[in-house]
């Protein structure tokens, strides 16, 4: 008899999606990917979408390969992207697929709210994150301003990963580390606040029950049940939000350490106990999103790999088929510096062509124009890393403790140059790894949950105990990195 917990994750990316079997063997995690699948953003009617049902066609497709097998998971955990929701009407029925946060819509409600509803400094001071003018508290006045009927006729708001638990289980929560996503939600109350969900013509009551990572939603209900052939599975709130299950799953050893969790987005920050709200988290536009255990996590949100990602679609078939090791290896031949440009600039946000606001940046900026793939590359591979080490530095000011360790995790812990540049950049040491972090935190999380793992702590130390980490060290030319500094503050006009 197998006499193993298996846990179940669903992973949730802006592009992809997978569901991952997860069980401790003698202190360790062993994981099994049963399902990979596509996420796909759908423009019509002037907007963009994801498709919920499919998504959750997924999740139950991957719940039949286990029902299947003859399986007894012990519970399901899901996790996504941040700040997107789905409305639910009376009838207990989803009134719209959810509007994408890559939408536009929310590019003049951003500076309307702010200018006509609530001051900048007094939204920063309730919750402390970081303005995106994609965060859900401007999506939904975007929503109000545009007489969005499911907005109007909506009983539940839920956030994504929250919505899905609903449509396996019936229950309505909010997590309490996707909430933190919204810039609704009051950091020192542990709650969504009243005063900035009533801006935008809502109450309380439109949101599920806050709920803390590590509770029980309910088990799957009969019709999924039946159509899975499970039975009545706990589907558990893990860290909803994907950076929340991803910093969980942080190998390190102690709280000294930063973390850059490379993919898509590059999110740099640090664990601490309280919210940092103060007048310097808000001119360097810090973020303050819940963490696990009651801890924070103090961070800055970059456009990562977002850049590299795009380019990659608009160059030839016969770049396409080159491998990423292959590209980037090219990259490497290229003079150093050469380009520089901020990878947070407006102009990067969603280009119609990524290859031409790259080369417009620099034309405009007095710099060589980046024209083949290999000087494009490194030209995005340059910026983050000088980027990250603008943001580094800002971390070592807020810390209340020393910064020894730089944790990068994510599919961007693959590649092997940016990572050498980070060490560089920052000047500090770099342990690479894991890549799938955001399963190992969702399925860890879960095994708290029912009681194999009895804290944080513990849990890193089996994760630690499960994956292959690379260490990087300085090695690169600091005067260099120095100079390369210096040009990337004259152009991105922060000197």
């Amino acid at each position: 008899m197998d006499n193993k917990k298996y846990y179940f994750a669903v992973d949730l990316g802006a592009t992809s999606g997978r569901t991952i079997l997860g069980t401790l063997v003698d202190g360790r995690l062993e994981q099994e990917e049963l399902t990979r699948f596509p996420n796909n953003l759908i423009e019509t009617g002037g907007h963009f979408y994801w498709d919920i049902y499919a998504l959750y066609l997924e999740m139950i497709k991957g719940l039949q390969v286990v029902g299947k097998r003859g399986l007894d998971i012990t519970s399901i955990g899901i996790d996504t992207w941040g700040v997107d929701f789905v409305f639910i009407g009376d009838d207990d029925a989803i009134l719209r697929n959810p509007v994408a946060y890559r939408d536009p819509h929310t590019f003049a409600a951003f500076d309307d709210y702010l200018t006509n509803v609530m001051d900048r400094k007094a939204v920063y001071d309730i919750t402390g994150i970081q303005f995106m003018n994609f965060n859900s508290l401007f999506q939904l006045h975007a929503m109000r301003k545009a007489g969005n009927t499911a907005m109007k006729n909506c009983k539940k708001i839920l956030f994504v990963p929250d919505a899905l638990s609903w449509m396996l289980t019936g229950e309505a929560v909010c997590e309490y580390t996707i909430a933190s996503t919204s810039q609704m939600l009051d950091p020192r109350t542990g709650d969504l606040s009243e005063k900035l969900i009533e801006s935008v013509g809502l109450t309380r009551d439109h949101f599920g029950r806050m709920v803390q990572p590590g509770t029980k939603i309910g088990v799957l209900t009969e019709e999924v049940q039946k159509m899975t052939g499970l039975g009545a599975v706990p589907v558990i709130a893990v860290a909803g939000h994907d950076t929340g299950a991803a910093v969980a799953a942080v190998p390190a050893k102690n709280e000294q350490f930063a973390y850059l969790s490379s993919g898509t987005w590059s999110l740099i920050g640090i664990e601490t106990k309280e919210a940092i709200i103060n007048e310097r988290s808000y001119e360097l536009n810090f973020t303050n999103e819940g963490g696990i255990e009651g801890t924070t996590r103090f961070l800055k949100n970059i456009c990562g790999m977002w850049l590299y990602e795009r380019c990659r679609k608009e160059w030839p078939e016969e770049v396409r088929k080159l491998s990423h090791p292959e590209l980037q290896g090219s990259a490497m031949q290229v003079e150093a510096f050469r380009s520089i440009i901020n990878p947070d600039d407006k102009a990067f946000a969603n280009p119609s062509s990524m290859i031409e606001a790259i080369q417009q940046y620099c034309c405009e900026t007095g710099q060589a124009v980046p024209e083949t793939p290999a000087e494009i590359c490194r030209c995005i591979f340059d910026s983050l890393a000088l980027r990250y080490r603008q943001v580094f530095g800002w971390l070592k000011e807020f810390a209340s403790f020393d910064l020894n360790m730089l944790h990068i995790i994510g599919g961007g812990s693959l590649n092997k140059y940016l990572n050498q540049f980070t060490a560089d950049a920052c000047g500090i040491e770099v342990l690479a790894g894991p890549q799938e972090c955001t399963a190992i935190g969702n399925i860890m999380l879960q095994a708290k949950a029912s009681g194999d793992v009895s804290d944080i702590w513990a849990m890193r130390a089996i994760i630690a105990n499960s994956v292959e980490m690379v260490p990087y060290h300085p090695t690169g030319d600091k005067a260099a990195w120095e100079q390369a500094y210096e040009k990337y503050l004259k152009v991105t006009n922060q000197k």
